[in-house]
């Protein structure tokens, strides 16, 4: 996890435009460098480095002697860059993973590259032989990209917008700032100017297609065309595990968040006995936040009992969340209800992780809910098929919402994130099975992915079948949840006037309640007139529900009230 800053055709002078750069800082604690580009005197990167893999050699922009023509800054890990390494006899010379991103672009172009990479990605890649700049982002954007682009061919590029949104430039007072689609990749020529002029925007992944680099997997082809149960339990456990394990690169210390909910719970069950398999030779720290007694906390004692792991618990109270909303917002980017509520937790366990302990690489659970149909919305599903629609449109939509709070959440607080249940692999083959095999069974929701880890022991029997819990619920009590404590706190915030008056202050998204209303101001006063990076709220489909909180659902109240 690092920050990745880049301009091309600057008109004002680089010293100014880099103090944006320092923007991203926190997402690379460890070294922060800034560097023009050799005959282009009005180009330059930024880099800020969590020093992850290679200590000594990964500093960038990664430029190798065999291609001194090629310039690269990357945010992200590539998992099979040893693999494709020995597939096609590339002479790495660092050991830092986003090297083959040089070969395999040197070897192929820019198609081979993107589509050939396992892992998590943005990158800026330059090659002044050619006069060609590209961007490209991972398939479910779990690493961030925003840039920049005006009509007279000034770029610019980050890891977040903030770093974005207060560059200078002569003909446009306030250049339109958009994310970066993940799954695609651009390609811009470069004038001797300096400027840039955008080719093509071309999307080289789609989820539900076996990736390219399937090929090259540690893990041999599956039987695949048979939709036995047996069959298919059995592969998901594999690939799973795979996820898991792939993800284990790293030369810093390991840690896992775990709420006691099924998706991080299998996470860290399956971590922690991949762990001891390789000889990792410190325990793994798990992490839970909640409110005092909280359901998160007591399930994640539980799991935590059950794995062994080295458990610490973050109990904030209502005040300090309060408190943390405005730099919580300020992290993320968005005003989006749910997102806010459920990254006040990550937010504040993140900041406990950093200050209190030496974990830097974090498993995490984010992705399963959107894959295996969890959130308790699926069950209204009107059939199979819409609710794997509804599944692949919510993956679709990952970068938005929960992949934008996992990342700036621990991002803001220096941690690199790592999400298994997102592994091209593992996602495309549970896409590829049958409608009706993925929906809710006998009122649980992913019914599959549990069937598949009961036999495994990984976890107690009341781990592995817990219904859902909203993360920004479960962190605190059933009796006062999170979402209640807001809502009395905003109400004395926010004016009855102003929100009868939203919608002619905020004509895109306005704001129905006094909760996004406040969110909205904070948002607009960090981010003014940006309002479009979020083209609509997160709310649950076919139930009619006013807010996106688990605990308005009728399913989720009935359950509660057994």
């Amino acid at each position: 996890m690092c920050g990745i800053w880049a301009l091309f055709g600057s008109d004002e002078c680089l010293s100014v435009q880099c103090l944006s750069a320092m923007k991203i800082a926190h997402r690379g604690p460890d070294a922060f460098r800034f560097e023009n580009v050799n005959g282009f005197t009005n180009c330059c990167f930024g880099f800020h480095r969590l020093a992850v893999v290679d200590q000594l050699y990964g500093m960038q922009p990664i430029r190798v002697k065999k291609f001194p023509y090629l310039w690269l800054c990357y945010n992200g890990e590539i998992y099979n860059f040893k693999q494709l390494q020995k597939q096609f006899g590339f002479e790495y010379q660092t050991l830092v993973d986003g090297e083959v991103i040089l070969h395999l672009y040197n070897r192929g172009g820019i198609e081979q590259t993107a589509s050939m990479l396992d892992g998590v990605f943005a990158f800026i890649l330059l090659d002044t032989a050619n006069r060609k700049v590209f961007l490209a982002r991972d398939t479910y954007g779990v690493r961030p990209l925003f840039k920049v682009l005006t009509d007279d061919g000034f770029l610019g590029v980050c890891s977040e917008a903030k770093g974005l949104i207060n560059l200078k430039h002569s003909t446009s007072l306030c250049p339109k700032v958009e994310p970066f689609l993940p799954g695609h990749y651009e390609v811009l020529d470069l004038k001797p100017s300096g400027k840039v002029v955008s080719v093509e925007l071309v999307k080289f992944h789609s989820y539900k297609d076996e990736p390219l680099h399937a090929a090259c997997d540690t893990v041999e082809n599956l039987p695949s065309g048979s939709f036995d149960l047996e069959t298919v339990k059995s592969n998901i456990r594999i690939l799973f595990e795979n996820a898991v394990r792939k993800r284990l690169m790293a030369h810093r210390r390991i840690g896992c968040l775990l709420s006691g909910g099924l998706d991080s719970s299998l996470v860290a069950a399956v971590l922690l006995k991949l762990m001891k398999e390789i000889n990792i030779n410190y325990p793994l720290q798990t992490f839970a936040i909640g409110m005092e007694n909280s359901p998160d906390l007591l399930a994640a004692r539980k799991v935590a009992a059950h794995i062994g792991s080295e458990h610490h618990e973050v109990i904030f109270n209502s005040e300090e969340g309060i408190q943390a909303i405005e730099e919580v917002i300020f992290s993320l980017e968005t005003y989006d209800i749910t997102t806010i509520r459920a990254s006040i937790g990550m937010y504040l366990v993140s900041k406990y992780i950093r200050k209190k302990t030496d974990s830097v690489v974090i498993f995490s659970g984010e992705g399963s809910d959107e894959l295996t149909q969890g959130y308790i919305y699926f069950h209204k599903a009107p059939s199979p098929e819409e609710a794997a629609e509804e599944s692949e449109r919510l993956l679709k939509e990952l970068y938005l919402f929960d992949v934008l709070r996992a990342d700036r959440t621990t991002a803001a607080h220096g941690l690199e994130l790592r999400v298994p249940f997102l592994d091209h692999r593992f996602t495309s083959y549970y896409l590829s099975l049958p409608a009706e095999l993925r929906i809710p069974k006998n009122g649980i929701e992913k019914y599959l992915l549990r069937q598949s880890f009961e036999d495994s022991n990984l976890l107690p029997k009341e781990i592995l079948w817990r219904p859902k819990e909203a993360f920004s619920d479960g962190i605190a009590s059933i009796k006062k949840s999170w979402f209640s404590i807001l809502q009395d706190y905003i109400d004395q915030q926010v004016d009855d006037l102003l929100l009868e008056k939203a919608a002619e202050k905020y004509p895109f998204n306005p704001p129905k309640t006094k909760e996004s209303y406040y969110y909205r101001q904070i948002f607009e006063k960090h981010y003014s007139g940006q309002s479009n990076w979020l083209p609509h709220y997160w709310m649950p489909r076919w139930v009619k529900a006013t807010d996106p909180s688990a605990r308005t659902l009728k399913h989720y109240k009935s359950a509660t009230q057994e």
